[in-house]
């Protein structure tokens, strides 16, 4: 296929940054010499986000600019002189140098090209399968980055889905609106009496309610797996930040529970990282 064919003209690197996440990307809680390969795995989820996401490509535009990106990982495919193309060739340098597994990547792309296609989900069992590819690549990544050990994987990967879970009742309404996407299983909604469309109401109908909260539900026991995961890694800076977000997964299913995502978006706050470090200090030894 022509290079045109596969990229297309436009680059679709967007000026969202990591001031735009929940959680804190590269941060001082994380050991100097980890923090340049981390940017570039951030770089990197950022524009195959971006790609998924963007309103002007088409769902098989959005899948072949996807597969070119995972082919360029996998040293299969050369790519543009472009920002969006070039985090790819900059992430499989640090990949190859560090030994963290290429599928950290190119599992995140799977999770992409599905959202390309996919747009309803119809049990938890199916979101789950998701977030094992949407969301727990990245624990995988830190952690092996950090030369953990495979037993952090489990907890790591609850930690993770329970984010992305949180992810999409903060979102449930804006990707309605603009991507025509919804996580929520649509059993659930018809067992309260609810449809999709609910979430273009100005304010959460009481069916609806109780689907976030059964979601929550779900969620809390996902947090209490990854309780486990500070006191099972060894490198200490590490340990810490893990704290920090374990904390704040919790904070925010909270946040969740007492104010509706339909309303406004449901946002962390200042006291709530306040909050997290103190929680984390235990894990300092």
């Amino acid at each position: 296929m022509p290079v045109a064919s596969v990229w297309g003209q436009a680059d679709v690197t967007s000026d969202k940054g990591a001031g735009d996440e929940n959680f804190p990307v590269g941060t001082v809680l994380i050991g100097r010499r980890y923090r340049a390969p981390i940017h570039a795995y951030y770089n990197f989820a950022r524009v195959i986000d971006d790609m998924v996401d963007n309103t002007r490509l088409t769902p098989d535009a959005k899948i072949v600019r996807l597969r070119a990106m995972g082919e360029v990982i996998r040293g299969e495919r050369e790519a543009p002189m472009r920002a969006d193309a070039q985090t790819a060739v900059t992430l499989r340098q640090v990949l190859l140098q560090t030994g963290v597994p290429l599928e950290t990547a190119t599992d995140l792309i799977k999770a992409f090209c599905q959202d390309a296609v996919k747009s309803r989900y119809d049990s938890w069992e199916e979101l789950l399968d998701y977030c094992r590819y949407s969301a727990n690549p990245v624990g995988h990544f830190l952690l092996k980055l950090h030369g953990e050990d495979d037993d952090t994987l489990p907890p790591s990967d609850a930690l993770c889905s329970a984010l992305q879970v949180l992810n999409h009742l903060q979102d449930a309404s804006k990707d309605l609106r603009t991507l025509d996407r919804c996580y929520l299983p649509r059993p659930w909604l018809a067992e309260e009496g609810v449809t999709i469309d609910d979430l273009r109401l100005a304010r959460s109908k009481p069916g609806l309610r109780r689907v976030f909260d059964r979601l929550l539900d779900r969620t809390d026991e996902l947090n209490a797996e990854a309780r486990r995961l500070p006191n099972l890694i060894r490198n200490r800076r590490m340990r810490i930040y893990a704290a920090v977000i374990v904390e704040l997964s919790h904070r925010l299913a909270a946040r969740l529970r007492r104010e509706d995502p339909v309303a406004g978006r449901v946002r962390l706050r200042a006291d709530d990282g306040i909050r997290a470090l103190a929680w984390s200090a235990r894990f300092v030894i």
